[in-house]
């Protein structure tokens, strides 16, 4: 081969080389761009979810074991994590994914969910004459599940808030109580020291009081003398 053959060849390669890595950059950058678009559509997910169903904010089944509600809040908090997601909102999701993933773990919570969750589908299956043993299998049923599972979570909500509201209310009147108390306390003890310091004040009155009784007195007997 000649030497201007040779060097005639030579930016076909190189031309060939940029191409490949300009392919390689758009990759990556597509791949940087569809990860940020899946984090965004997962924080999506998690603000929509319904918020007193931990189980619905992880995105797990009922009969998910311990390990498995871990497992899933660290890939999922990872995921989302505010130092990588670019959704203005990824804070407020990981705070939610951290408090379903702390009752899920609490375990007199989670029975508590799940006690509710059971009776929100023994009164499905019961409304739809359906026995007991019948299986979540069918998609539809599931969402029916789901569903008075969530009328029923916000009706013990509804009851959970009128019960603090109501235990506030009778904590403040009996804080009121205890002030009214407080202040009775005080003021009597202030009227005592001022009877206290108008003690003199007074017997002098006394004196000067009888004294011109007892010469009224005298007056009158020796007028009448």
């Amino acid at each position: 081969m000649s030497p201007q053959a040779s060097s005639s060849s030579k930016p076909a390669v190189s031309s060939v080389a940029s191409g490949s890595s300009a392919d390689v950059d758009i990759e990556k950058l597509l791949s940087r761009e569809a990860n940020a678009f899946q984090r965004e559509m997962e924080v999506e997910r998690i603000l929509k979810a319904f918020k007193l169903n931990p189980y619905e904010i992880l995105d797990l089944t009922e009969d998910a074991t311990p390990e498995e509600i871990k497992k899933k809040y660290r890939q999922l908090s990872l995921f989302i994590h505010p130092d990588k997601a670019p959704h203005a909102r990824a804070p407020e999701a990981f705070d939610l994914l951290k408090k379903a993933e702390s009752e899920l773990s609490d375990k007199a919570k989670r029975e508590e969910l799940d006690a509710i969750i059971f009776q929100a589908r023994h009164m499905l299956l019961k409304t739809l004459a359906l026995p007991t043993s019948t299986q979540d299998s069918d998609p539809r049923l599931k969402q029916l599940v789901r569903a008075k599972s969530k009328e029923l979570l916000i009706d013990e909500e509804v009851r959970r808030r009128k019960a603090v509201k109501m235990n506030l209310a009778n904590e403040g009147l009996e804080a009121r109580k205890k002030e009214e108390e407080v202040t009775a306390k005080k003021r009597k003890a202030e009227d005592d020291v001022k009877w206290e310091e108008n003690r003199e004040q007074r017997v002098d009155s006394w004196r000067s009081f009888s004294n011109s009784n007892k010469k009224k007195k005298k007056s009158k007997v020796a007028i009448l003398g």
